[in-house]
């Protein structure tokens, strides 16, 4: 069984900066790459970031590129997800996941995912 857990979120002033954690655990070993969704109230969800399991490879959508920056703990297994320069359109809740596609950008190629945790900027 796999479990991936996020961390790190809460309210934070507009300018600030959140490290968003995610550790997972379990049966890992299939796994090609781990990525961070978030999704505002009334939107859906929307891709964030990628990292392959092996931590060399990242791609990012055009909203997030330049303030946000992901990375993977291998020893730890757990991605982390720093985001700077936090604008109110960044509330969001955050969710991490898992697939054994690829550089996936979308949810249907993610099969495990993390219950999110919740990001709120404030103006």
């Amino acid at each position: 069984q796999v479990q991936l857990v996020e961390s790190g979120g809460g309210l934070v002033q507009a300018g600030g900066s959140l490290r968003l954690s995610c550790a997972v655990s379990g049966r890992t070993f299939s796994y090609y790459a781990m990525g961070w969704f978030r999704q505002a109230p009334g939107k859906e969800r929307e891709f964030v970031a990628t990292i392959a399991w092996s931590g060399f490879d990242t791609y990012y959508s055009d909203s997030t590129k330049g303030r946000f920056t992901i990375s993977k703990d291998n020893a730890k297994n757990t991605v982390y997800l720093p985001i700077d320069s936090l604008k109110p359109e960044d509330t969001a809740v955050y969710y991490c996941a898992a697939t054994r596609v690829g550089l996936a950008q979308t949810m249907g190629a993610y099969a495990d995912w993390g219950q999110g945790t919740q990001v709120t900027v404030s103006s």
